[in-house]
Parts: structure tokens; C-alpha cells; sequence
């Protein structure tokens, strides 16, 4: 049990409630804490309650909702540390989040005896990323039990860090024998030729936050060793034809720039133990101009495929810098605005 025990009583000052919680380890309830209580102070302006720590004690008041959601968050950041891992205000973060939407994500995640929430992972030698929102939740499950899955909303969801990372997890444990990166290389074509170097140094540009994933989740020098050996290979989506990529976990990205035909292409790659995943946004769209995007096209057709798993993120479920959510917010409201103005 992550708590070792838990009692609540009504506070007389008030229609609050008040709950003490008592953690085992007075080392771990520190690292959950957060260093001068930061941690429990974001619990506190997120959730509207009153936290006050002391040694491996805290005690919290509030509504019962507020307390309830409290608990939950506080005993799964703990049970994150009992595994060995630092407790990081994104991860607390993440953690409010799902405890404010436990329905947004197809029942996920589920709450055990106790409250304690457990929460989609994906894990490496290197580190362990724990999803940190309802659709991040059901993105890394949907990947788990899904051979094609669409990743689709704005910048700074996840969506292809985490595609990234499950590649990676899938190639430690061998469950595939390879990991194969796409992206549409240019805007309105993929012009490559009269770039300088070899292939890879004709694509890596445009492929860097696929390897800033892959350098997160491996060793640097494991990442060049298998760069070399073709075990991860770079691929441009225009590359891809006449392929069929068994036993691998393929990823194509920024697929909002991929026209029909080569997503239909790309998606017919796929071979017999080998997992797919399409990540883009289609409000980033930068083909000529009535070109229609194979990423919308593909998840209007296929949306109801048995084995197909189409997981659409949110503003809400951006998590960069809170300053990023907020400037995603704003473009999405001018754009609706803008629309109302043309009717």
C-alpha cells in the first residue's frame, strides 16, 4: 500500500472537510512534497485546498470532491517514488489533470481500492514516461492493444514523443526487430536531391524531434549503433513505396502534409508483427492549396477499422510550458471566430 493510513473528519469551521495522510517513508514523502512543499502548493491552487505538510505527514482541507481528488494524486506521485522515480512538477501536473477528467479517456485510468490512479507507462532502460493526461492515457493503451493508431491534435501533446518512445520500449524488450522513422520531408514535395550529403544528412533536419525522442529514451552511443546497423532507419515518406515493413514499429509524423495517395502508400507498408503509428495536425496543414491531407482522409475512412485506434488531442492536453497551452488556446479561439465571421 502506498499510504499507511488515511482518516477524515469534518471541520467545524466550516462545511470543509479535513483528511490526514500518513506516508511510510519519511525520505519518499519529501521527494513527493516537492522541495519547500512546491508540489503540494500546485496541488493546492489546482484543486482549491489547504495542504500542510509535516515530516511524513499531511493534512488537507476542503470539499470532499477536492479531498477525494487530493488522496488520489498524492498516492499515485508516491507509489512513482516508491518505483525509483523523481517526482517532477510536470508530474504532478499530469496528475491533476487526471484526476480532473477520469472520464475523458475511455474509463481510463482505473482507480484501485485506496484511490490510488493507475496511469498508462512506457519504459525504457534509460527512463520511464508516464502518461500525463486522460488522452495521453488512452494513446500509449490504445498503442499497446491497436496495429494502426492516429495521433492527431496540436503541437505539444505528446503525441510523437510518446510514438517515439513506445518504438523504443517495443525494440528493448525484442518484441519488434526494427524501428523505421517517416516524415514527409518538405512542405509541398519532397524535393531532396539537390540537398547536400548522405540521406540521412539530407533528412535529419527535418526528422529532430524524432531523434530528441530517441536520445531520451536510449543511451546516445546505443542510438548511433543502431542508427549504423539499419536497427532504426530514416526513412522519407516518399522512400516508403513498394515496402512491406514487417516485424517493425513504423512511425510516420507530421502526416498533415502527406497527400492521399501516399498515405494510402505508406499505410499498406504495414507487414505481419509490426505496429503503426500516424501522428500530424491538421491545423498545420502545408500543402498546395486543394490538396486534400491523407491524414484526414485516412481517419475519416478508417475511424471505424477493427485494430484502427484514432486518439485526437486537446488544447488541454498540451504539456510544454503552460505559456504553449495557452497560445494554442488563442489561435483556436481567432480561428473559431474567424469562422463565425464568414457565416
Amino acid at each position: 500500500m502506498a499510504l499507511a493510513g488515511a482518516r477524515s473528519r469534518k471541520d467545524r469551521s466550516g462545511g470543509t472537510e479535513e483528511m490526514e495522510l500518513v506516508f511510510d517513508d519519511n525520505r519518499l514523502a519529501s521527494e513527493l512534497f516537492g522541495e519547500y512543499d512546491q508540489n503540494l502548493a500546485l496541488i493546492e491552487r489546482r484543486l482549491g485546498v489547504e495542504a500542510v505538510a509535516r515530516g511524513n505527514v499531511v493534512i488537507l482541507r476542503g470539499g470532499p470532491d477536492a479531498l477525494r481528488q487530493a488522496r488520489g494524486i498524492l498516492n499515485s506521485l508516491y507509489q512513482r517514488a516508491m518505483e525509483g522515480h523523481h517526482i517532477h512538477q510536470g508530474d504532478v501536473e499530469g496528475a491533476i489533470r487526471m484526476a480532473d477528467s477520469p472520464g475523458a479517456q475511455f474509463s481510463l485510468p482505473s482507480f484501485e481500492a485506496g484511490a490510488r490512479m493507475q496511469l498508462a507507462q512506457i519504459g525504457t532502460r534509460k527512463r520511464s514516461v508516464t502518461a500525463r493526461t486522460p488522452r495521453q492515457d488512452a494513446y500509449i493503451r490504445a498503442m499497446d492493444r491497436c496495429e494502426l493508431i492516429f495521433g492527431i491534435g496540436p503541437a505539444g501533446t505528446g503525441k510523437t514523443y510518446l510514438a517515439v518512445a513506445f518504438a523504443a520500449a517495443l525494440l528493448e524488450r525484442g518484441d519488434i526487430e526494427r524501428v523505421i522513422l517517416s516524415r514527409p520531408a518538405v512542405e509541398a514535395g519532397e524535393r531532396l536531391g539537390f540537398l547536400p550529403g548522405d540521406m540521412r544528412e539530407k533528412v535529419d533536419p527535418y526528422l529532430r524531434p524524432l531523434y530528441d525522442a530517441l536520445y531520451d529514451m536510449m543511451a546516445a552511443d546505443k542510438v548511433e549503433r543502431l542508427l549504423a546497423s539499419g536497427t532504426i532507419e530514416i526513412a522519407p515518406l516518399a522512400f516508403m513505396r513498394g515496402r512491406t515493413l514487417a516485424h517493425a514499429a513504423v512511425i510516420l509524423d507530421e502526416a498533415q502534409n502527406a497527400t492521399a495517395m501516399q498515405m494510402k502508400m505508406f499505410l499498406t507498408r504495414l507487414g505481419e508483427g509490426s505496429k503503426m503509428v500516424v501522428t500530424g495536425d491538421p491545423s498545420q496543414i502545408d500543402l498546395k492549396e486543394g490538396e486534400m491531407s491523407g491524414l484526414i482522409e485516412a481517419t475519416r475512412i478508417l475511424g471505424d477499422v477493427e485494430g484502427v485506434e484514432v486518439v485526437r488531442f486537446q488544447a488541454e492536453d498540451v504539456v510544454r510550458h503552460p505559456l504553449v497551452q495557452r497560445i494554442v488556446d488563442a489561435y483556436e479561439s481567432d480561428g473559431r471566430s474567424a469562422a463565425k465571421a464568414e457565416l
